[in-house]
Order: structure tokens, then C-alpha cells, then sequence
């Protein structure tokens, strides 16, 4: 039975009741029936008002924030706002309890906090029992707001780039998540300058690209250095024959398992183009080191040493009677010539001499643009690889160490919003390396303020609203730094450095300096969640960690279309 039979039905029987005469059950029931019916009535009908209203506000709330991302891409022209925001409604709409909805659209332009559009909505819903008090239909009304574009991004991408990201397909999934990803947020962007991302792979390693190696920022007191193992002044020592060693001589270095230094020799120093591998010193008497193997070190794996020992021998001198025959002979004048004949060989004096070029001048033109975490391990620990202080070449600590490695990872992009560029560069990614987030989330960081090989960005525009991201996604746990790491997961110092509590490390810092904080780990091989990564991570408007985890390669693609649709919303707010 419907609600309009079902009064008809009530107003039906109140009648024969009015003409009833036995007792006063007819008085009695008119009295009671009118309030009650009413009540009822009043009740259902506001229930349906308040549904109309509910669905109302929804479909305008959805309809606003489409007909804005139109508007703000050029989809939609203002004249075209009106009518887009009420074919967006009628789609949404779905209550068919009211009259037709008619959808009003104003558009403010950019005053200093963003372009606003409004939409308000009108109707009415038609009554069922609140009509026999006379009250045939109740109004609905709606309104809502959208800001667009008064918060502008920079978001860095701090990428695990390691060995490990070649298996169970992740280096791939990585690109394309990571491309589908910089496509939301070129999207979310009106103007170049409303969206600026950065792209930090990272191993043990980042990679500040070798064209600037005439840089004043960079620290290249260990690059020039000779191997620690050999220096006397680093706890070192020099083989045992080593001032007989020279042209010829086997060559002093060891490798392998029973192995003394982890490398052996090359003709030339190794970083030069057309090294390669001898067993004996050659006639320059140059005495180069390989790369190192880690085999002694572990932390030295796939180490370049960027110079030679020259090989310097001892002349000797000795007089004998005649000059006839003799080669290498200074003869006397005269009757009765004596000669003195100088010899050349060992002892040997040997100096480490930096590119191993016979010049003052070392070639820094064969550094291949890595760098190793800066600071010092002393004791009280100083703090610039957890800081973004500014590089002082009076500060030789706070300079970037130069660290020419086998496994540098791919070359760090500055803050741009030149999509193609970055999609080629995301292309170009690939794994070689070991784990060392604390140095990707550092340099992240440091792409968003400036300094060392990443400028300054533009100073921010007070009619914005700016908001700081690092996006950190790895596949694992850390496992080695400049100072730390055996190459297993046991590095607990590295993460200290990254995170010892929610005041300490360096994403305490970058939280303090208002950056937000997105981690993801990629766990594929079953191992345990990084507490570490989710640690990092910054709280969401829920109060839960920004964090995800992952168990496949696929998965990497869902957790980065979560982000870019959170980083999206905050373009758009109501």
C-alpha cells in the first residue's frame, strides 16, 4: 500500500469514528488521532528531506571537485562552468523523491589563496502525511566550495635503485609506477610552477652527476687518497719488500680468500681509460692498485683507487779504472781517464701520486659522480649527513666526499616540472648496489632546499600555500654506509643514522622542517616489515603512519597511485 492510500485509508476511518455513538471512543480517538498522525507524518517526511538532502550534497561535493580539474586544465571554459556543473549533478543525482535540482556555478579567480568555485543546488521534495496539515512540499537547498591551486608541491622521489630491485620484476615496476605516478602530478599542476618533483636513486651511493667535478662543494681528500689498508698513517702498512719492488717485480698486492689487501695491479691508474690488469710492475715503474673487491673490506667493494705509486730507485755510484766499453760511465780527461758508473734500481723509493700521471695536477675529470655520506666518525659524532647544512670549504666535513665506486647508481634529477625529461631519466633507472636509505632520504631533502648540486628553488609565492614531499620507496633493510655495513641486514648503526626516535635522526629533522614524509616498502621476499620504514614515515590527517607495504612488484604501482591521489587532493579542497 502506498503512503497516499494509507492517509486516505486513516482519514477514512477518523470519519466513521467522528459518527459513532457508543461511548466516547469516537471523542477519543479524534483527539488522539490528529497529534499523532501529524508526529508520524512530520517524522517520515523529514527522514525523506534529510535523505534528498544527504544525496543532494554528495552529488554537488563530486560535481565541484570535476568541474574544477575541467576548469583547471583547460577542459571547461568559465562560460561553460554553469552547465558542466549541471550535467555533473544530474549524473550523480540519483534521489528521485524531489522536484528537478537546478545547479547555480560562480567562479572567483585567483585573489591570493586560490580560484574558488561555488555551486549551490535547489528543489523540493513533496510531502506525504505533512500535506494534511497543509504543508504540501519541503525546500532543499545545498552549497559547496572548491579551492584550486592555493597549494603548490615539490616532491622528491628518493628510489632504491639497488642490486636487489633487479629480481621478482621490481626495477620494471618500479619505472612504470613511477611514470604513471609524475602523469597524476603533472596533471594536478595548472602552471609549471604549481607542481616541482626531484628523482633520487640511491644505493650505498648518490650519484650528483660527474659534470660537476670542478664543483667548490665537493670533498676530495679520500678520492685522492691513497688505500687506507696501505697508509701507515691510517693504520696501514706497506708489503714487507716493498722498497725492492720496481720495473719487473711481481706485483705486491694480494686478492681472494687468503688474500692481504682485496685488489691487485693495473698497468695505469685504474679510473683511466685503457686500465687494465698486470701481474708484474711495468717499465714505468708505476705500481697502480685495481678495484678494490671488498674481499678485505667490505665496505670498500667496487672501490676505485684514482692513482699509482711511482716507483723512484736509488743511483749509485762507483769508479773504476778505465772508460773503454763501459755503458752509463762519465770519464775523466786525460793519459790515465778514470770513470765513475751510475747505476739505477733498488732500494726504491715509492709516492703515491694521485690519477697516476707523472703531473702535480690530478685529473678529477675520471670521477664518475659519486658520493658517500658526508661527516666525520669521530667522536662526539658530528651531524651533516643527517642535516641539510650548507657546504663550506672552510668546513671540510660539511663538504660532499667524492667516492668513485662500481656500483654508483643512476644520476640524481633537481626539482623541474619537465615531465618528459624525467620520464627519460626514470627510464634510464637501473639496480647495482647495496642499501643505504639514510643517504637517499638525506639528499631528497636536500633537492627541495638547495645546495650542492641542486639550485636553489624560487623563492615561494605568499598567495600560495607550499607543501614539501619525499616519496621513499625501498625493497629492503640497510645494510651499508660509509662507516658501517658488513653486506647482510645486520646494519643497525645505518638505521640509527636514519631513525633512533621521533627526535633523533634524520627524519626527525625533516619532519621538524615541515616536510611530509610517504614510505613504501617493497617486501617481496617474505621478510620482515621495515619498522624502519614505517617509523620514517610521516602521521596522516587519520593519525596513521603514511606508510605502505607491498609483497609483489605490482604492488608498487598501487601504492604509488595511492600517494599521487593524496598529493592530488591536496591541489584541490573544499
Amino acid at each position: 500500500m502506498s503512503i497516499a492510500s494509507l492517509v486516505a485509508s486513516l482519514t477514512r476511518a477518523a470519519r466513521r469514528f467522528r459518527h459513532a455513538s457508543d461511548g466516547n471512543i469516537a471523542v477519543i480517538f479524534a483527539l488522539v488521532m490528529v497529534p499523532l498522525l501529524g508526529s508520524i507524518g512530520m517524522a517520515v517526511d523529514y527522514s525523506r528531506a534529510n535523505r534528498a538532502r544527504t544525496a543532494m550534497q554528495t552529488a554537488l561535493d563530486s560535481a565541484a571537485l570535476m568541474v574544477s580539474k575541467d576548469f583547471s586544465q583547460g577542459i571547461v571554459q568559465e562560460s561553460e562552468i554553469a552547465a558542466t556543473a549541471q550535467k555533473y549533478f544530474d549524473s550523480l543525482y540519483k534521489n528521485t523523491g524531489g522536484a528537478a535540482v537546478q545547479v547555480l556555478a560562480s567562479y572567483t579567480p585567483n585573489t591570493g589563496k586560490g580560484s574558488t568555485i561555488k555551486l549551490d543546488a535547489s528543489s523540493a521534495i513533496k510531502t506525504e502525511f505533512m500535506k494534511v496539515a497543509g504543508v504540501s512540499e519541503m525546500p532543499l537547498g545545498s552549497s559547496t566550495t572548491t579551492t584550486w591551486g592555493s597549494t603548490r608541491l615539490r616532491v622528491a622521489l628518493v628510489l632504491d635503485t639497488t642490486g636487489s630491485m633487479s629480481s621478482a620484476g621490481k626495477i620494471d615496476a618500479l619505472k612504470t609506477a613511477t611514470k604513471s605516478l609524475l602523469l597524476q602530478l603533472k596533471n594536478a599542476a595548472t602552471k609549471p610552477e604549481d607542481v616541482y618533483v626531484s628523482i633520487i636513486p640511491f644505493a650505498k651511493n648518490v650519484n650528483l652527476d660527474p659534470t660537476n667535478y670542478n664543483a667548490d662543494w665537493i670533498d676530495w681528500t679520500d678520492w685522492l687518497a691513497e688505500p687506507a689498508i696501505l697508509d701507515p698513517a691510517k693504520g696501514g702498512a706497506k708489503p714487507s719488500n716493498w722498497s725492492n719492488i720496481g720495473p719487473g717485480s711481481p706485483c705486491p698486492f694480494t686478492d681472494g680468500y687468503w688474500g692481504q689487501h682485496g685488489f691487485t695491479c693495473t698497468n695505469i691508474a685504474a679510473t683511466l681509460p685503457g686500465a687494465a690488469s698486470v701481474s708484474t710492475v711495468p717499465s714505468s715503474g708505476l705500481i697502480c692498485p685495481s678495484k678494490d673487491s671488498g674481499n678485505k673490506n667490505r665496505l670498500k667493494n667496487g672501490l676505485y683507487y684514482n692513482g699509482c705509486y711511482s716507483s723512484v730507485p736509488t743511483e749509485t755510484k762507483v769508479t773504476v779504472a778505465s772508460c773503454w766499453g763501459i755503458p752509463n760511465c762519465t770519464c775523466t780527461s786525460g793519459r790515465n781517464a778514470t770513470c765513475t758508473k751510475t747505476t739505477t734500481g733498488a732500494p726504491y723509493t715509492h709516492v703515491w701520486r694521485p690519477a697516476g700521471v707523472n703531473d702535480a695536477t690530478p685529473d678529477k675529470s675520471t670521477w664518475n659522480g659519486c658520493v658517500a655520506d658526508r661527516g666525520t666518525y669521530s667522536s662526539p659524532r658530528d651531524d651533516y649527513d643527517r642535516k641539510v647544512t650548507a657546504p663550506n670549504a672552510a668546513t671540510p666535513e660539511s663538504l660532499f666526499p667524492a667516492e668513485q665506486t662500481s656500483y654508483c647508481s643512476p644520476v640524481v634529477t633537481p626539482l623541474n616540472s619537465n615531465w618528459s625529461n624525467m620520464a627519460t631519466a626514470v627510464d634510464g633507472l637501473y639496480p647495482l648496489g647495496g642499501t643505504n636509505q639514510p643517504i637517499g632520504l638525506v639528499w631528497g631533502w636536500q633537492s627541495l632546499v638547495g645546495g650542492g648540486p641542486f639550485p636553489t628553488p624560487a623563492s615561494k609565492d605568499p598567495n600560495y600555500t607550499y607543501q614539501d614531499i619525499i616519496v621513499l620507496m625501498s625493497d629492503g633493510l640497510n645494510t651499508i654506509d660509509r662507516w658501517y655495513g658488513d653486506g647482510s641486514n645486520t646494519s643497525t648503526d645505518v638505521d640509527k643514522r636514519m631513525y633512533t626516535s621521533e627526535s633523533i635522526g634524520t627524519c626527525a629533522n625533516i619532519k621538524a622542517a615541515n616536510v611530509k614524509i610517504f614510505t613504501v616498502h617493497v617486501n617481496t621476499d617474505g621478510g620482515p616489515t621495515s619498522t624502519l620504514l614505517r617509523n620514517c614515515a610521516s602521521p596522516s590527517d587519520s593519525g596513521e603512519k603514511e606508510f605502505q607495504i607491498v609483497t609483489s612488484a605490482a604492488g608498487i604501482q598501487t601504492a604509488f597511485d595511492s600517494i599521487g591521489t593524496k598529493l592530488t587532493k591536496l591541489r584541490v579542497a573544499f
